[in-house]
């Protein structure tokens, strides 16, 4: 039986989660990360994607993150994120609508950084509306 870890979800409107938990998986820019209780300490970004947290009780919930950054200790988590929702919660034409803004930005976009930043952004954007359909 795997050892429990708090672990809290933060977006700027709220905290949408704080909860004993045995595994939470995140969207790390590096790669996905399986974060369990007595993790090395570990700070890292976020990318567009799907946060899967697994309680105590054995219940899974899912969750869409649109960036932001993980802090993991050995006895938690804690992901601050830019914006979240529940996957349940969050409707198509919502990430449909970020990746026409996302778009929008990229028509006006001066400096080479900023462009690149917003292709990749997209590109994350579109995988994971691709993901959120086929569930």
């Amino acid at each position: 039986m795997a050892d429990n870890f708090n672990f809290e979800l933060v977006s700027p409107e709220r905290l949408l989660l704080s909860e004993m938990v045995t595994e939470v998986v995140i969207p790390a820019t590096e790669g996905e990360m399986t974060v369990m209780a007595h993790h090395a300490p570990t700070m890292t970004t976020i990318k567009p994607g799907i946060v899967s947290v697994r309680s105590s009780g054995g219940s899974k919930q899912d969750y869409v993150v649109f960036g932001g950054f993980a802090d993991i200790l050995p006895t938690g988590c804690t992901l601050l994120a830019e914006s979240a929702v529940a996957v349940e919660d969050l409707s198509k034409d919502e990430l449909t609508r970020r990746i026409e803004a996302a778009k929008k930005e990229l028509e006006d976009a001066l400096h080479h950084e900023h462009k690149s930043k917003l292709e990749h952004f997209i590109m994350e954007l579109t995988h994971l509306r691709g993901i959120v359909q086929q569930d």
